[in-house]
């Protein structure tokens, strides 16, 4: 697909930066760390906390965006004589923050890593983030040490953690394990990959678990210019996703086995969303027989056709109202699922990126060898919640607003010319006014004008507004 370029240099740069710029300003963003913080990250990442445990010969790899160097897991998949074993190293943050420090506090601050389009504002300074405690290739680090033995049906039987040194092998990316698995040149431990993700995938609908396979509008950057483009997720991306998955689901079980832990939980969406999505199915002429689940529907579709893509953008309202839930005392949460992974899962495999995962790794570190949980990760449980959804809403309204400023960018000059599209979304009781999907440049935004618009089609739009920073993207129509 043509990708329209936007230049960051001389005059045009100048109302997206300074969009971007507000934005930060708007939603209280923050900026760089204070001294004592990196002067205490400094510290740390010359002398951190190291395990009496070496794994440092297993030969772990990563897969990653190709320009991403805060890694926080790595992997090696092996067959056992009955099944397979997985290793999983997830970066060991807390070998390097100290409970009650500057680096924790000004963690709690952060909650999460936050990506703009012209630089990221990270969890925790790059020294720790992208240097001592990332997982980059050929370097020894401390990392919390999942062992996962699964079955010939990949099935868990086997769960071991433990803190260890590691050191990755290679820094691999999507589209180059793709390529690997799919012409047959890929080593046996990556070739697992396909096998394990597979195996996975087929319990995930056993279970009646769900991953939505929705094509997301990305921002690139390349040679001081913005691009927005479509990407269909890759086999290899649910795969890899499916080790994750596996290992949050492990580290949720030896949480609710213990009657101590913070779990990720999502309710079962109410019969009147289900409702719609089977109305939008009708609508989308998306064949869904009332014997067949939602699940396996979504299984059916093909992200690549308009009437699919839309009713996969439907889809992800079923996906609001997720959240972090604490328990204790052995009574567990409810609910104590996760609607969408349908099990008991937990977020622990991002800890550089994500404060929460700090907290759960050392949850389940002290519950796997039978000690007593630290009194510093009891004493933060209770507050993770709020603090994980307010640093959630801060970072998905990060994301919103600065798709929008990009496309406003790239159309500003624009104004009244016409564009091709998909209809990906009607307002139930308001059918005039939806979004759609136009074509190239890669943009989604509201339509609106005329009568009711045809979702799941094809339309022909004309733009009628487009101003970053303080005038959203907006189409009407186009008269035939």
């Amino acid at each position: 697909m043509p990708r329209r370029p936007l230049h960051t240099t001389g005059a045009a740069e100048a109302p997206l930066r300074a969009a971007l710029r507000e934005l930060r300003i708007t939603l209280g963003v923050p900026g760089e760390f204070p001294p004592d913080v990196l002067a205490e990250a400094e510290s740390a990442a010359a002398a951190p906390a190291l395990p009496d445990t070496d794994a440092t010969d297993l030969p772990l790899f990563t897969v990653d965006p190709p320009d991403s160097a805060d890694l926080d897991q790595a992997m090696h998949l092996a067959r056992r004589r009955d099944g397979f074993r997985v290793h999983y190293a997830i970066a060991d943050v807390a070998a390097f923050v100290k409970p009650g420090g500057a680096l924790d506090t000004e963690a709690h601050r952060r909650v999460q890593t936050l990506y703009f389009p012209d630089g990221k504002v990270p969890l925790h300074p790059a020294v720790l983030s992208e240097g001592a405690a990332s997982l980059l290739p050929r370097r020894s680090v401390p990392a919390l040490l999942w062992r996962i033995d699964l079955d010939a049906e990949g099935r868990t039987v086997a769960t071991d953690l433990r803190r260890a040194l590691v050191r990755s092998r290679a820094k691999l990316d999507y589209a180059g394990v793709q390529r690997q698995i799919d012409d047959g040149t890929a080593e046996e431990p990556l070739a697992l990959l396909k096998t394990v993700g597979l195996l996975r995938e087929e319990l995930e609908r056993e279970r009646g678990g769900i991953s939505l396979g929705v094509p997301e509008q990305e921002i690139t950057e390349r040679n001081g210019a913005y691009f927005l483009h479509y990407r269909a997720p890759r086999p290899a991306d649910g795969w890899n996703a499916q080790i994750s998955l596996l290992t949050g689901m492990a580290a949720a079980d030896l949480m609710t086995a213990s009657g101590t832990g913070i779990l990720r939980t999502l309710p079962t969406a109410p019969d009147g969303a289900v409702a719609r999505l089977r109305r939008s199915a009708r609508a989308l002429h998306i064949d869904w027989p009332h014997h067949v689940s939602y699940a396996d529907v979504v299984r059916s579709l093909d992200p690549g056709n308009a009437s699919h893509a839309a009713f996969l953008h439907e889809c992800t309202t079923l996906l609001r109202g997720a959240g972090y839930t604490v328990f204790s005392g052995g009574e567990l949460p409810s609910p104590a699922v996760h609607a969408a992974v349908a099990a008991a899962y937990t977020h622990c495999t991002a800890p550089l990126r994500r404060l929460v995962d700090r907290y759960a790794g050392e949850l389940c570190l002290a519950i796997s060898a039978g000690q007593g949980v630290p009194e510093w990760v009891l004493a933060a449980l209770d507050d993770l919640p709020r603090e994980m959804a307010d640093g959630g809403r801060r970072a998905n309204t990060v994301e919103r607003e600065c798709v929008d400023i990009i496309e406003a960018a790239l159309l500003k000059d624009r104004i009244g010319e016409v564009f091709e599209g998909v209809v990906v979304d009607v307002k139930e009781h308001e059918p005039a006014v939806g979004t759609v999907q136009v074509e190239e440049p890669a943009v989604v935004a509201r339509v609106e004008g005329g009568g009711p618009l045809p979702l799941g089609e094809r339309l022909r739009v004309r733009l009628i507004q487009a101003e970053p920073g303080s005038v959203k993207v907006q189409f009407a129509p186009a008269q035939a």
